[in-house]
């Protein structure tokens, strides 16, 4: 754990939950999937699953199962706001993800209490943001006058954006079909927001599903079997959650980058048969925060 970490995993308030100190703190601020798949649900079994304490700011409910989405119903932006605020204040909170957001309202009251209360508290929080745009299932998940609102105030906050292909095509307003291209719409991205990007590209055709991390003017690459003939559910979230944990557990961004890539493979690899890709097995010793799951 790094010293700032510890510091913040060390920091007691009047009314936080006790418990054990050596156990690093996460938020993740998402929307609910009543399948328990994707969204909140999934960030706070990966948080588990790795070794860390999980909250969760819970910015809209999403009735779906897995290749459905049936209704979302934001939760006010006063109420979210107020969540992130009464956790941040009360745990030692070490590191931030954010996922599905859904409006311009919701987007503007996290970036108000992330500049407001999160970094007059701790300046060097890191915050993943996971930019939820549609669903697997090509369901819309953000309306349209929020993606603006998206690029302008939460991406300068940033540590670092997860977009996979669809997303960064939705940004940059051009298509991405190969890895070569992957490699200048990520540098292109880099620059445009200016900070770390990790462009997916589970998307592309191959036997290999390849991510960029584009940060500090290097690329760096990550690698893993195509995990073929599974309906995923979830993974965008499981991914970004297990980046968040592993920088809360005081790890650098590659390192944390490659063990959740790690992670998320395994766990499609050995998938539940209703798409949730969380399985028993993917869940590590607590001893020193590694994963017991093979490495691709």
């Amino acid at each position: 754990m790094t010293s700032k970490a510890k510091a913040n995993a060390e920091r007691r308030t009047p009314n936080a939950q006790s418990r054990s100190q050596s156990v690093p703190v996460a938020l993740t601020i998402a929307g609910s999937d009543s399948s328990a798949g994707a969204g909140v649900q999934a960030d706070l079994k990966t948080f588990s699953a790795l070794g860390v304490y999980g909250l969760s700011a819970v910015t809209c409910v999403v009735a779906e199962t897995p290749g459905k989405v049936s209704r979302i119903e934001p939760v006010s932006g006063e109420m979210v706001r107020e969540q992130i605020d009464v956790l941040v204040r009360n745990f030692p909170v070490v590191a931030i993800k954010t996922g599905l957001l859904y409006s311009a309202e919701i987007i503007s009251a996290v970036t108000r209490t992330v500049v407001d209360v999160v970094r007059k508290i701790d300046n060097e929080v890191p915050l993943i943001v996971d930019p939820v745009i549609v669903a697997t299932s090509g369901d819309p998940l953000l309306r349209d006058d929020a993606i603006d609102l998206y690029q302008k105030e939460l991406f300068p906050l940033a540590t670092l954006i997860t977009p996979n292909l669809l997303e960064a095509e939705r940004f940059l307003g051009q298509p991405i079909p190969d890895l070569k291209a992957m490699r200048r719409a990520g540098k292109e991205l880099a620059e445009k927001f200016q900070t770390s990007i990790l462009l997916k590209g589970g998307h592309l055709a191959g036997d290999n599903a390849v991510d960029l991390l584009f940060t500090d003017e290097k690329i760096i690459e990550f690698s893993a079997p195509f995990v073929r003939d599974v309906a995923t559910h979830g993974t965008g979230c499981t991914y970004s959650a297990a980046i968040t944990a592993g920088l809360a557990s005081g790890l650098s961004l590659e390192d944390s980058i490659r063990r959740a890539k790690d992670f998320v493979t395994e766990a499609i690899r050995n998938h539940l048969t209703w798409g949730d890709v969380h399985a028993l097995h993917v869940i590590p010793s607590r001893g020193d925060g590694e994963g017991s799951h093979n490495r691709s």
